[in-house]
């Protein structure tokens, strides 16, 4: 976007507001009415959680409106979702600005296209498409991909994500391939579907959201006389959430400006939580560079938290790694003092659900109305063990964003396919086994989680179901088939008692743009949040940092943190509880029952080469920076490699599964002398330790025997 600066009039020179000042009699505090009275744009309210962003913007709509700058119906806001729209409708309605165009990206397009459809096209505008399954399946079909209902969802959202993200099918493969992008499939093969879709979608002479947007951007950009009868209709634009536009949204955007900047965006990159879907932060934050002459705000002061939990929100996100300047807001608490965010470790996850239910009826039982309770958890797999829970206890609640548990298409498949094979079942077989085993034969349950968000999403489903099998065998070694397809129904109907004022159970996502009185975070544990398939990818991983920093934000009064070390007592591996509360926990709290683990309240590992604290899983079990020389014995790390080879060989399974590469490297430039010295390279716990230590330790003593160089001690 061009910088219009030539063509604008100098700006007053304006005093830096007094941090201490209260608010004034006009309900806004300094920052807030220094966005309100900024010359008309660019403005650029960068907005921290909690700080009254929506406040802002719509007193700054007001103030254009009623001090004669634009008329009401020459404002476009555009927002990010419906109930967003209505919300700024409403408070502008109540402000005297009532003609303001409070809309969507795609209400905004749609309703734009079939206004200059008859004089850019001809005839009616085609329709909408009404879902987009079909047209996928019919492409799928022709490109011989999967065309069952999950990879057809998958498939569709991939579709969107490059759509959104300007890239067409041509493009496609090349793309994912320059961006290392998980694709439901072989890149090409998706993107033979997505032309297939395009195709099929033209000749049919629809559209899907995706090119409301696009084709009223064109629209714009190639035909004057549109382009001039829309841009004498608005003259001012406001874009709420703008670190969530997609660079489809952008070019619109632009397209609605034209050569103008009467512009006013408000969001905060700390909240970037939909990348994976398109959306980019730099637009906001290269906001000055394109308009060197805006005029920049920053909210930072926190009206909705406790100084406690602002603090916590703070250090969290402080800890984020290649952190950009515009995205440094520092929050500061507002209200009065509150309890400190507390923290749990719990044995398995029932246990876990069962102490968050106990400690949400004390709160319902004191007085906190349920509506105003919150359970967020990372996927929505993690929700039956509090649906049960709080089924248990007697506590309403509501599931927001997402099927209740037991209605999801994928459990109802699976539990007719156990019930189908309890007849089955031999005498004496172990019910977690043979649990896995039905679910991997009859519903698709795999070793390793499948590409594609929504098989994904299926998988960590199928996964709680074995979860189950574990919990019931724990308390009844003997419980067969037929006993866990019981459990599992009575589990089912009691999470039907109908509610209206309720605990909400939700994914950190869904909770988004939302907050309640006490929040309780649960699930934080390695592999889940960060999700695992983040792996050592760290943007991948920083945007797990920002959903938890999300989850964090919404608390205004009780903030509750935990985890379980394991899906079932006494079953499964061991956990790690989440990195990201590292620094979070106090030095009080108990040291983690996972051995080998560093205390979450101590400080984080240092590079040994440099001294700067560690981010990352490759820094953190190297005990060094990326970008820090590496003193790799290469013949040592072969040797290591030689021996995992054989190992896996002989254990059937594969090398990662003994020990990962970034292990070996560790090894090889660490080079431990003894058990307690490899026990501490992230990576190696108790089990691995037990399992391999020596052979470990032997392949060592022999290379420093030969005339390598030594161990370190």
């Amino acid at each position: 976007m061009p910088s219009r600066s030539a063509a604008r009039p100098a700006r007053a020179t304006r005093a830096v507001p007094d941090p201490a000042a209260p608010i004034g009699a006009d309900g806004l505090d300094p920052e807030q009415r220094a966005a309100v009275h900024a010359p008309r744009g660019p403005v650029c309210v960068l907005a921290g959680a909690g700080t009254g962003k929506t406040r802002t913007i719509t007193r700054r709509i007001a103030h254009l409106v009623t001090s004669g700058h634009v008329a009401a119906t020459q404002v476009l806001a555009v927002t990010f979702t419906a109930r967003a729209a209505g919300e700024l409708r409403t408070r502008l309605r109540a402000l005297d600005a009532s003609g303001v165009q409070a809309r969507t990206f795609h209400a905004a397009a749609l309703r734009q296209l079939r206004y200059f459809w008859p004089q850019m096209v001809g005839g009616s505008p085609w329709p909408l498409l009404d879902g987009k399954l079909r047209l996928v399946g019919q492409a799928a079909a022709r490109a011989r991909a999967g065309t069952d209902s999950d990879a057809l969802r998958d498939l569709a959202s991939e579709i969107e994500w490059a759509k959104s993200t300007l890239v067409a099918p041509s493009d496609y493969a090349a793309e994912v391939a320059r961006r290392r992008r998980d694709t439901p499939g072989p890149a090409e093969q998706v993107a033979a579907v997505y032309a297939a879709y395009e195709e099929l979608k033209n000749a049919s002479e629809q559209l899907d959201f995706d090119d409301l947007l696009l084709h009223t951007a064109i629209a714009l950009e190639e035909h004057g006389g549109v382009a001039e009868e829309f841009r004498s209709r608005y003259r001012c634009f406001v874009v709420d959430e703008y670190q969530d536009v997609t660079p489809l949204q952008q070019r619109l955007l632009d397209a609605w400006l034209g050569d103008r900047d009467d512009l006013t965006v408000v969001g905060d990159a700390n909240q970037t939580i939909y990348t994976f879907a398109g959306a980019s932060p730099r637009y906001l934050l290269e906001f000055p560079r394109r308009f060197p002459d805006a005029a920049v705000v920053r909210l930072q002061r926190d009206y909705r938290s406790t100084p406690q939990i602002v603090g916590c929100a703070n250090q969290l996100i402080g800890a984020a790694r290649n952190r950009p300047a515009g995205s440094r807001l520092q929050l500061i608490g507002q209200l009065p003092p509150g309890p400190d965010p507390d923290f749990s470790e719990h044995d398995d996850e029932a246990g876990e659900a069962a102490a968050v239910a106990g400690r949400i009826l004390t709160l319902t039982n004191d007085g906190t109305e349920p509506s105003e309770i919150a359970v967020l958890f990372r996927i929505n797999a993690q929700s039956e063990a509090f649906e049960q829970a709080l089924s248990d206890a007697g506590v309403p609640y509501q599931i927001r964003g997402g099927e209740r548990f037991f209605n999801r298409p994928e459990i109802r498949r699976a539990m007719l396919a156990l019930r189908t094979a309890a007849p089955d079942q031999r005498p004496g077989t172990d019910l977690v086994d043979v649990t896995r085993a039905v679910l991997t034969a009859r519903a698709g349950l795999t070793d390793e989680p499948p590409k594609g968000a929504t098989l994904r999403a299926q998988w960590e489903s199928l996964l709680a179901l074995v979860g189950v099998a574990e919990e019931l065998a724990a308390v009844e070694p003997q419980a067969d088939l037929r006993r866990l397809c019981g459990e599992l129904e009575t589990r089912a109907d009691h999470a039907q008692a109908p509610v209206v004022n309720g605990v909400t159970l939700a994914s950190l996502h869904a909770a988004k743009g939302l907050e309640w009185d006490a929040v309780f975070l649960v699930g934080l544990a390695d592999g889940t949040l960060p999700i695992g398939h983040a792996g050592d990818d760290e943007a991948a991983v920083e945007e797990e940092r920002r959903l938890f920093y999300v989850g964090v934000t919404r608390a205004r009064r009780v903030l509750s943190m935990s985890w379980s070390l394991t899906r079932a007592s006494g079953r499964g591996p061991k956990r790690r509880r989440s990195r990201f509360l590292y620094g979070l926990i106090p030095d009080s709290h108990p040291a983690s029952r996972v051995a080998g683990e560093r205390r979450p309240g101590g400080a984080r590992p240092k590079c040994r080469v440099c001294g700067t604290p560690l981010f990352g899983t490759t820094a953190t079990k190297l005990l060094r920076c990326d970008d820090c020389p590496s003193d790799v014995d290469l013949e040592l790390l072969d040797r290591l490699k030689q021996w995992r080879s054989a190992a896996a060989k002989a254990q059937d399974v594969p090398g990662f599964v003994v020990l990962t590469d970034a292990t070996l490297t560790a090894i090889a430039e660490q080079r431990p002398a003894g058990p307690s010295a490899l026990v501490g390279i992230p990576g190696i716990g108790a089990a691995k330790l037990d399992r391999y230590g020596d052979d470990v330790l032997r392949v060592l003593a022999e290379h420093a025997a030969e005339g390598s160089r030594p161990p370190l001690r």
